[in-house]
């Protein structure tokens, strides 16, 4: 096995934590912000580990480190790695899901909270020289008749009901993995992803993006919401149709979202949502804060440690 260790791609002020890591255990650290598949696997080619925030590793890249080699993500979900071909190569993956939960559930909630009492509503107005209230920001309901939704209840969205919760908000929840006792003991009604649509006044995803939830938000689910209901995506963009929810806002199907990921990102330049009215964005950010970005360096660090020594990774991707 080489002694290299890569860095494909990074966004964080210095990799001391990383390198001082790897040298500890008698190898170098390569750094290298990747765009390309064919950056990539240039880089890691002959690899012990690779680390990865949002660069592609495909199947090639994969194949071309060395025997015995693990990948890690530097991020909650890993769908820019070939996960099935990393296993079939014997590969370990890991991730780093459990370091910016109180952030995401934040800006969620934060996000949330400014759809429902119509801040970008009223801001524009009041920018463009209008004082107008009621007739910026109707119909505006009152949290103890609103009702939120949650597709997908991991732990990022037990954190933001556990925010919300004193609120006055009804809760409702749609996923399978939870079961009717465990929600009714957290105060919520579970009810089918058909109905939470239907239903809710705000919903809040947080499912993972796989085959059957890629854009599960589309101009037929978008039809089904209730005209004021908004909604609040904080966990992968392909679960939204993008040009669908561009659309429904333009004809005020719904009545609003707030987007914090994207199937592109950057948002591309000449996408609808950028024209899109009551439509809250931000740069994929829900996961900032300065601990955050601390504690993801440091746990990444530790799965150097790890594999390097032998050990398991601390966190693998889930079969």
């Amino acid at each position: 096995m080489s002694r290299r260790v890569v860095v494909t791609d990074y966004t964080f002020p210095d990799l001391k934590r990383e390198t001082a890591a790897a040298e500890a255990a008698g190898y170098t650290l390569e750094a290298f912000q990747c765009r390309t598949a064919d950056e990539v696997a240039e880089a890691i080619a002959g690899a012990a580990m690779a680390l990865v925030q949002f660069a592609a590793v495909d199947r090639r890249a994969i194949a071309g480190m060395a025997s015995g080699a693990a990948l890690v993500r530097y991020g909650i979900g890993f769908d820019n790695i070939d996960v099935a071909a990393a296993r079939e190569f014997g590969m370990s993956v890991g991730y780093v899901p459990d370091y910016c939960t109180s952030e995401v559930a934040e800006h969620t909630c934060a996000s949330l909270l400014a759809l429902l009492r119509k801040l970008h509503t009223l801001d524009r107005s009041v920018r463009a020289g209008k004082w107008e209230a009621v007739r910026a920001a109707k119909p505006v309901l009152p949290f103890g008749k609103t009702v939120v939704g949650f597709f997908g209840f991991g732990q990022i969205g037990r954190a933001v009901h556990a925010n919300l919760s004193g609120l006055g908000f009804t809760f409702m929840v749609a996923d399978p993995a939870l079961s009717e006792t465990d929600a009714a003991a957290l105060g919520l009604s579970k009810v089918s992803a058909d109905d939470l649509f239907r239903s809710a006044d705000a919903i809040c995803l947080h499912a993972p993006a796989t085959p059957a939830t890629r854009h599960f938000v589309n101009a037929d689910r978008l039809s089904q919401m209730r005209p004021h209901a908004v909604i609040v995506n904080p966990a992968r963009g392909a679960l939204i149709d993008e040009a669908a929810l561009a659309a429904a806002l333009a004809e005020g199907v719904i009545g609003g979202a707030a987007l914090d990921v994207f199937e592109q990102e950057p948002l591309a330049a000449d996408s609808p949502l950028r024209e899109a009215p009551n439509l809250l964005l931000s740069p994929h950010a829900a996961w900032y804060s300065e601990d955050a970005i601390d504690r993801l360096q440091e746990l990444v660090a530790a799965d150097i440690t790890n594999h390097l020594s032998g050990r398991n990774l601390r966190k693998p991707v889930p079969a």
